[in-house]
This record gives C-alpha cells, sequence and structure tokens, in this order.
C-alpha cells in the first residue's frame, strides 16, 4: 500500500468522523485551515508569552507589580484560555460542529472562571489596601471582607448560571426550586442560619476586633472570666481566656448579650478598687496611704491622678474607694491584687485598723424570783 492510498484511507476515515458531527466542508481545505488556524494561534501564544515576560521584567520597580506578581500569570492563563476559545470557535465554524457549539462555549465559561475568581481577589486586596485603611468609616471594609468570603462562590454561581443560559437550559425554574428548598432548609437549620446572620450583623456592627479584650460570660466556673477575641467567623466567636482557655460561643447568643469590651476605644481604663478602714482610723492618712500605693506602681497613670473617694458609712467601716486610670487594660486584675498588698502593707506599717465585723454582746442577768 503506497503513501497515497494511506492518506486517502485516512482521509476517508476523518470525513466519516466529521460527518457524523453535521460537517458539511470538504475534509482536505478544511483540515489545511484548521491547522493554518492552530499555527497562527502558537505563534501567538509565544509572543503574548514573550510580551508578558518583557512586561514583568520592566515593572519589578512597581510595587504593585512587586506584591502581586501573580497578576502576570492569570494574564498568561487567560490569554491562553482566549486563544483556546478562539482557535475552537474557528474550528467549529470549519467543520460546521453546531452539536458541540453551545456545550464548547459552555466549558469555556467555566473554565475561565477560575482566573477571574483570583484576579478579583487580588483587586479586593488592592481595594482594602489602598482605600478601605484609608477611610474613617467602617462599610467598605465590611463590604470587602463579605466580597472576600463569598468571592468564588458568587463568580462560580454566576458562571454556571451563564453556562447553563448558553446551552439553552431556562435556569428559572432551578432559581424558583431553589428558593422553596432554601425556605426548607432554612427551617430545618434555622439555628445555623441564625448563627451566619448574626456572624454578617458582627462583620457589619462591629462591637468588637480580633484582638480586643471582652468578658467572657459563658467561662467555666472557677476560671477567668474575660479574655481576647481571636477570631469572628460566620457561625461563631472564639475568645482565649487569660487561663489560656478557648471559649468558642455561637454568634446568635453574643448578639442578645451585653457586651463589655475593655480596649474598643483604647488600651487604658479605670480600675476602682474598694477598701475599708476603721472608723476610728485617720481618714485623711488613710487616703494618704492608698494613694502613695497607687503612685507605686509604674503601668499606673500619673494623669489623671489616683483619686480616692468616700463611698458610703458600713457596719463596721468606712468604705473607700481607690479609682486609677491604667496604661493597659489587660492588667486589671494585676493592679488590684497589686493595690491590694501594698494598702495592707502600708496600713499595719502606719498604725490604720483594717476593720472586721464587731458585735457587742450584753449579757442581763436576771434572778427568778
Amino acid at each position: 500500500m503506497d503513501i497515497t492510498t494511506i492518506i486517502s484511507v485516512i482521509g476517508d476515515y476523518i470525513n466519516r468522523f466529521i460527518s457524523f458531527f453535521n460537517a458539511e466542508s470538504s475534509i482536505t481545505s478544511s483540515l489545511a485551515e484548521a491547522l493554518l488556524v492552530l499555527l497562527s494561534a502558537f505563534i501567538l501564544w509565544l509572543i503574548i508569552k514573550r510580551t508578558l515576560t518583557i512586561l514583568r521584567n520592566k515593572a519589578v520597580h512597581f510595587r504593585c507589580i512587586q506584591v502581586h506578581e501573580e497578576l502576570f500569570a492569570i494574564a498568561r492563563k487567560m490569554a491562553g484560555l482566549l486563544l483556546v476559545w478562539l482557535v475552537g470557535v474557528v474550528w467549529i465554524e470549519l467543520f460546521h460542529l453546531t452539536m458541540i457549539e453551545r456545550m464548547f462555549h459552555a466549558v469555556f465559561i467555566i473554565v475561565a472562571a477560575t482566573p477571574v475568581k483570583s484576579f478579583l481577589l487580588i483587586i479586593l486586596e488592592a481595594l482594602e489596601g489602598n482605600l478601605a485603611k484609608r477611610t474613617e468609616t467602617d462599610l467598605d471594609n465590611i463590604v470587602i471582607d463579605l466580597l472576600n468570603k463569598f468571592s468564588g462562590a458568587i463568580v462560580y454561581a454566576t458562571a454556571a448560571t451563564i453556562a447553563l443560559d448558553v446551552l439553552g437550559v431556562n435556569v428559572m425554574p432551578f432559581i424558583a426550586g431553589a428558593g422553596v428548598m432554601g425556605v426548607a432548609v432554612g427551617f430545618a437549620a434555622k439555628d445555623t442560619l441564625s448563627n451566619l446572620i448574626a456572624g454578617i450583623l458582627l462583620i457589619i456592627d462591629r462591637p468588637f476586633e480580633i484582638g480586643d479584650r471582652i468578658e467572657v460570660w459563658s467561662a467555666p466556673a472557677g476560671s477567668a472570666s474575660w479574655g481576647d477575641v481571636v477570631d469572628i467567623g460566620l457561625r461563631a466567636t472564639r475568645i482565649k481566656t487569660t487561663d489560656n482557655i478557648v471559649v468558642i460561643i455561637p454568634n446568635n447568643e453574643i448578639m442578645t448579650r451585653d457586651i463589655v469590651n475593655y480596649t474598643i476605644i483604647s488600651s487604658s481604663i479605670r480600675v476602682r478598687v474598694n477598701i475599708g478602714i476603721a472608723y476610728d482610723a485617720d481618714m485623711a492618712k488613710a487616703k494618704a496611704l492608698i494613694v502613695q500605693a497607687a503612685q507605686s506602681a509604674d503601668w499606673i497613670s500619673a494623669e489623671p491622678a489616683p483619686k480616692v473617694m468616700v463611698r458610703d458609712f458600713g457596719e463596721s467601716s468606712v468604705s473607700l474607694q481607690l479609682r486609677v486610670w491604667i496604661k493597659d487594660a489587660r492588667k486589671r486584675m494585676d493592679t488590684i491584687s497589686f493595690i491590694t498588698d501594698t494598702v495592707k502593707t502600708l496600713f499595719d506599717e502606719n498604725g490604720i485598723e483594717i476593720p472586721f465585723p464587731k458585735r457587742d454582746i450584753t449579757i442581763v442577768d436576771r434572778q427568778i424570783r
């Protein structure tokens, strides 16, 4: 069998294969044009790749390019996908492959969603660094956070909807069915959805940020009752107490409680320490000793100055209260402990009595006649 016969047999099989897909053009001319298109696309790809490499080398001095070098990888991927799509469109026209035309376009849309999502994440990161952090309002930060969390789902859902529409599938029944299913799932998972909604509200309202120190009302009995926020999720918030215990609290429970945040405005807070002295003690001297104890701690602010107030008269003592400002809210309990110990020592050295409950008992001797 000579070479002419072999080419004739191969051409006959190719013609049969093409005719299966409803092709109508001549196989010889169509193959030549198809190979020419493929070669042109390959040459164009080499030119684009080389051009992007040159641009990348010249753009290394730009900070944005240094931070987001993956922009060129995304550009190469998008250029490659676009060339594949163009070759596919031309081949479909050449061979009249009408049966697979819609499917080809739908698959291209789904595949192109991945680089689109990567590019969108880079844009959001750039907006967060260059725009959101320069504004005083938190609204743009919130929107960008939400888009970062849901960008993938949004891009792929949009791509799937467009692909189904290209295939000629009516997506409205699916959307309506999804709505009905969403209602059913909402009733079945109302607690989970409640936590998700509460998580979004926490992101919008921002009663605390990661790193803030807040009260933990659900801490184990006998353990620390406050801690630092380490994560704010859509379902739950994680708080690490000063005992190094991580407490995970559902967001819907947080939204129904009073939130005590010690560091939302600044790290400085005022601490109150209650101290009692005997009625016959020298009150002026006792106040001076309490202030002296406060001034001996370097983390207690000198301005505003420590102040001692008389609160009330108890059954066996005069109740005083020391009010001091500390520079770090996380030293609140250390401050209370230090002041209490130091005041006790100073009172003992200077004869100031710390009272304890006393009862006078009168015994009346009555003789029975």
